[in-house]
């Protein structure tokens, strides 16, 4: 039996859904596709599709299988690629995760950038909150904001942004303007953020020439997706904390007010990430660097926001060096080293 055959016939199976359309879009008979399958599931000694005269549908086993051979097969089509001139024009599938907040707000709206350079990249995008385990869900990179524990993957600092407090004019003309960030704790409403992992509420901190303030101050509402809290804040629920690059229109067309622009926070790096055996994959590395161009010339993922122009004035936060499109590209342990 011709193993690769076999694998490549099974994973064309599963994605067409007949062994007709896969053996249609391999140019071999029927009856050849389903001689490998067989001969792939004796030789596996375990039933991997099942079959009925309408559909066919994959097995507990075969899922599994099919994870494993889709990538393998994958990996193999990236090195062929690399040894031929398809290296200049790299394609195939591309699974993707990235944060809804930058996905709606900055990623998405670029991407039509993105296929006119690489029109034969298919991108599988997953856009939320919730933390992924990117092995296990055979996911290619992931864009994150913040710390990143798992030292066994490979991370790329892209970016960094920084956090803002704000509110509806609504919500400030019914309970008043806070002058300082303690009277969040006892006198206002907050939108929290809460974790999508573990619900944990996170708290927040404030920096001025006077000092640093941590709240953690009185919710009715808690959400686990960015976007959500701003249209919460929108609606006047509360006073928000959040990326300057998702209020950033909002504060300019005055739905929101900038709050204690005399305070400021510490930026949070952003990272593409990914496992050590991607690093030689074609079509991951260009997506990488597109996402490193993006967000280097992207005036919200540096310190250049214009929100607003008294933010901390008179007072500037530690200095960060300025990647200026340099891009950085080491072990996640040694990124929290330096972080």
């Amino acid at each position: 039996m011709d193993k690769f055959s076999a694998m490549q016939a099974f994973v064309r199976v599963v994605e067409a859904g007949t062994f007709t359309k896969a053996a249609d879009s391999m140019g071999v008979p029927k009856p050849s596709v389903t001689r490998l399958i067989q001969d792939l599931e004796k030789e596996l000694d375990t039933k991997l599709l099942n079959r009925t005269t309408r559909k066919v549908t994959v097995t507990v086993d075969g899922a599994a299988y099919y994870e494993q051979a889709s990538r393998l097969l994958g990996e193999v089509q990236e090195l062929e690629s690399s040894m031929s001139r398809a290296k200049a024009s790299p394609r195939g599938k591309l699974k993707v995760d990235i944060p809804s907040s930058l996905g709606l707000s900055i990623i998405i709206p670029a991407l039509p950038d993105f296929y006119a350079r690489y029109p034969d990249i298919q991108l599988d995008l997953g856009v939320s909150d919730r933390p992924i385990d990117i092995i296990a869900e055979n996911v290619d990179c992931v864009v994150r904001g913040g710390e990143i524990t798992d030292q066994s993957l490979v991370a790329r600092r892209i970016g960094e942004f920084y956090m803002m407090t704000c509110a509806s004019p609504a919500y400030l003309k019914r309970h008043g303007t806070p002058q300082h960030p303690s009277e969040l704790e006892t006198q206002h409403k907050m939108i929290r953020y809460a974790s999508p992992r573990d619900g944990k509420l996170y708290a927040f901190t404030l920096h001025s020439e006077a000092g640093s303030v941590e709240i953690n101050g009185k919710h009715q509402l808690s959400v686990n997706d960015s976007n959500a809290g701003v249209t919460a804040a929108l609606a006047g629920l509360g006073v928000l904390y959040t990326a300057t690059f998702l209020i950033q229109d909002h504060i300019s067309n005055g739905t929101l007010e900038p709050l204690f622009t005399g305070w400021c926070t510490e930026a949070k790096p952003m990272y593409v990430v990914y496992p050590p055996n991607r690093h030689l994959s074609n079509k991951v590395r260009v997506f990488v660097d597109w996402i490193a161009e993006l967000f280097a010339k992207h005036d919200l993922i540096q310190r250049k926001s214009t929100l607003p122009e008294a933010m901390c004035k008179g007072w500037s936060a530690p200095a960060v060096p300025a990647l200026a499109g340099r891009a950085e590209k080491t072990s996640v342990a040694a990124v929290l080293e330096s972080a």
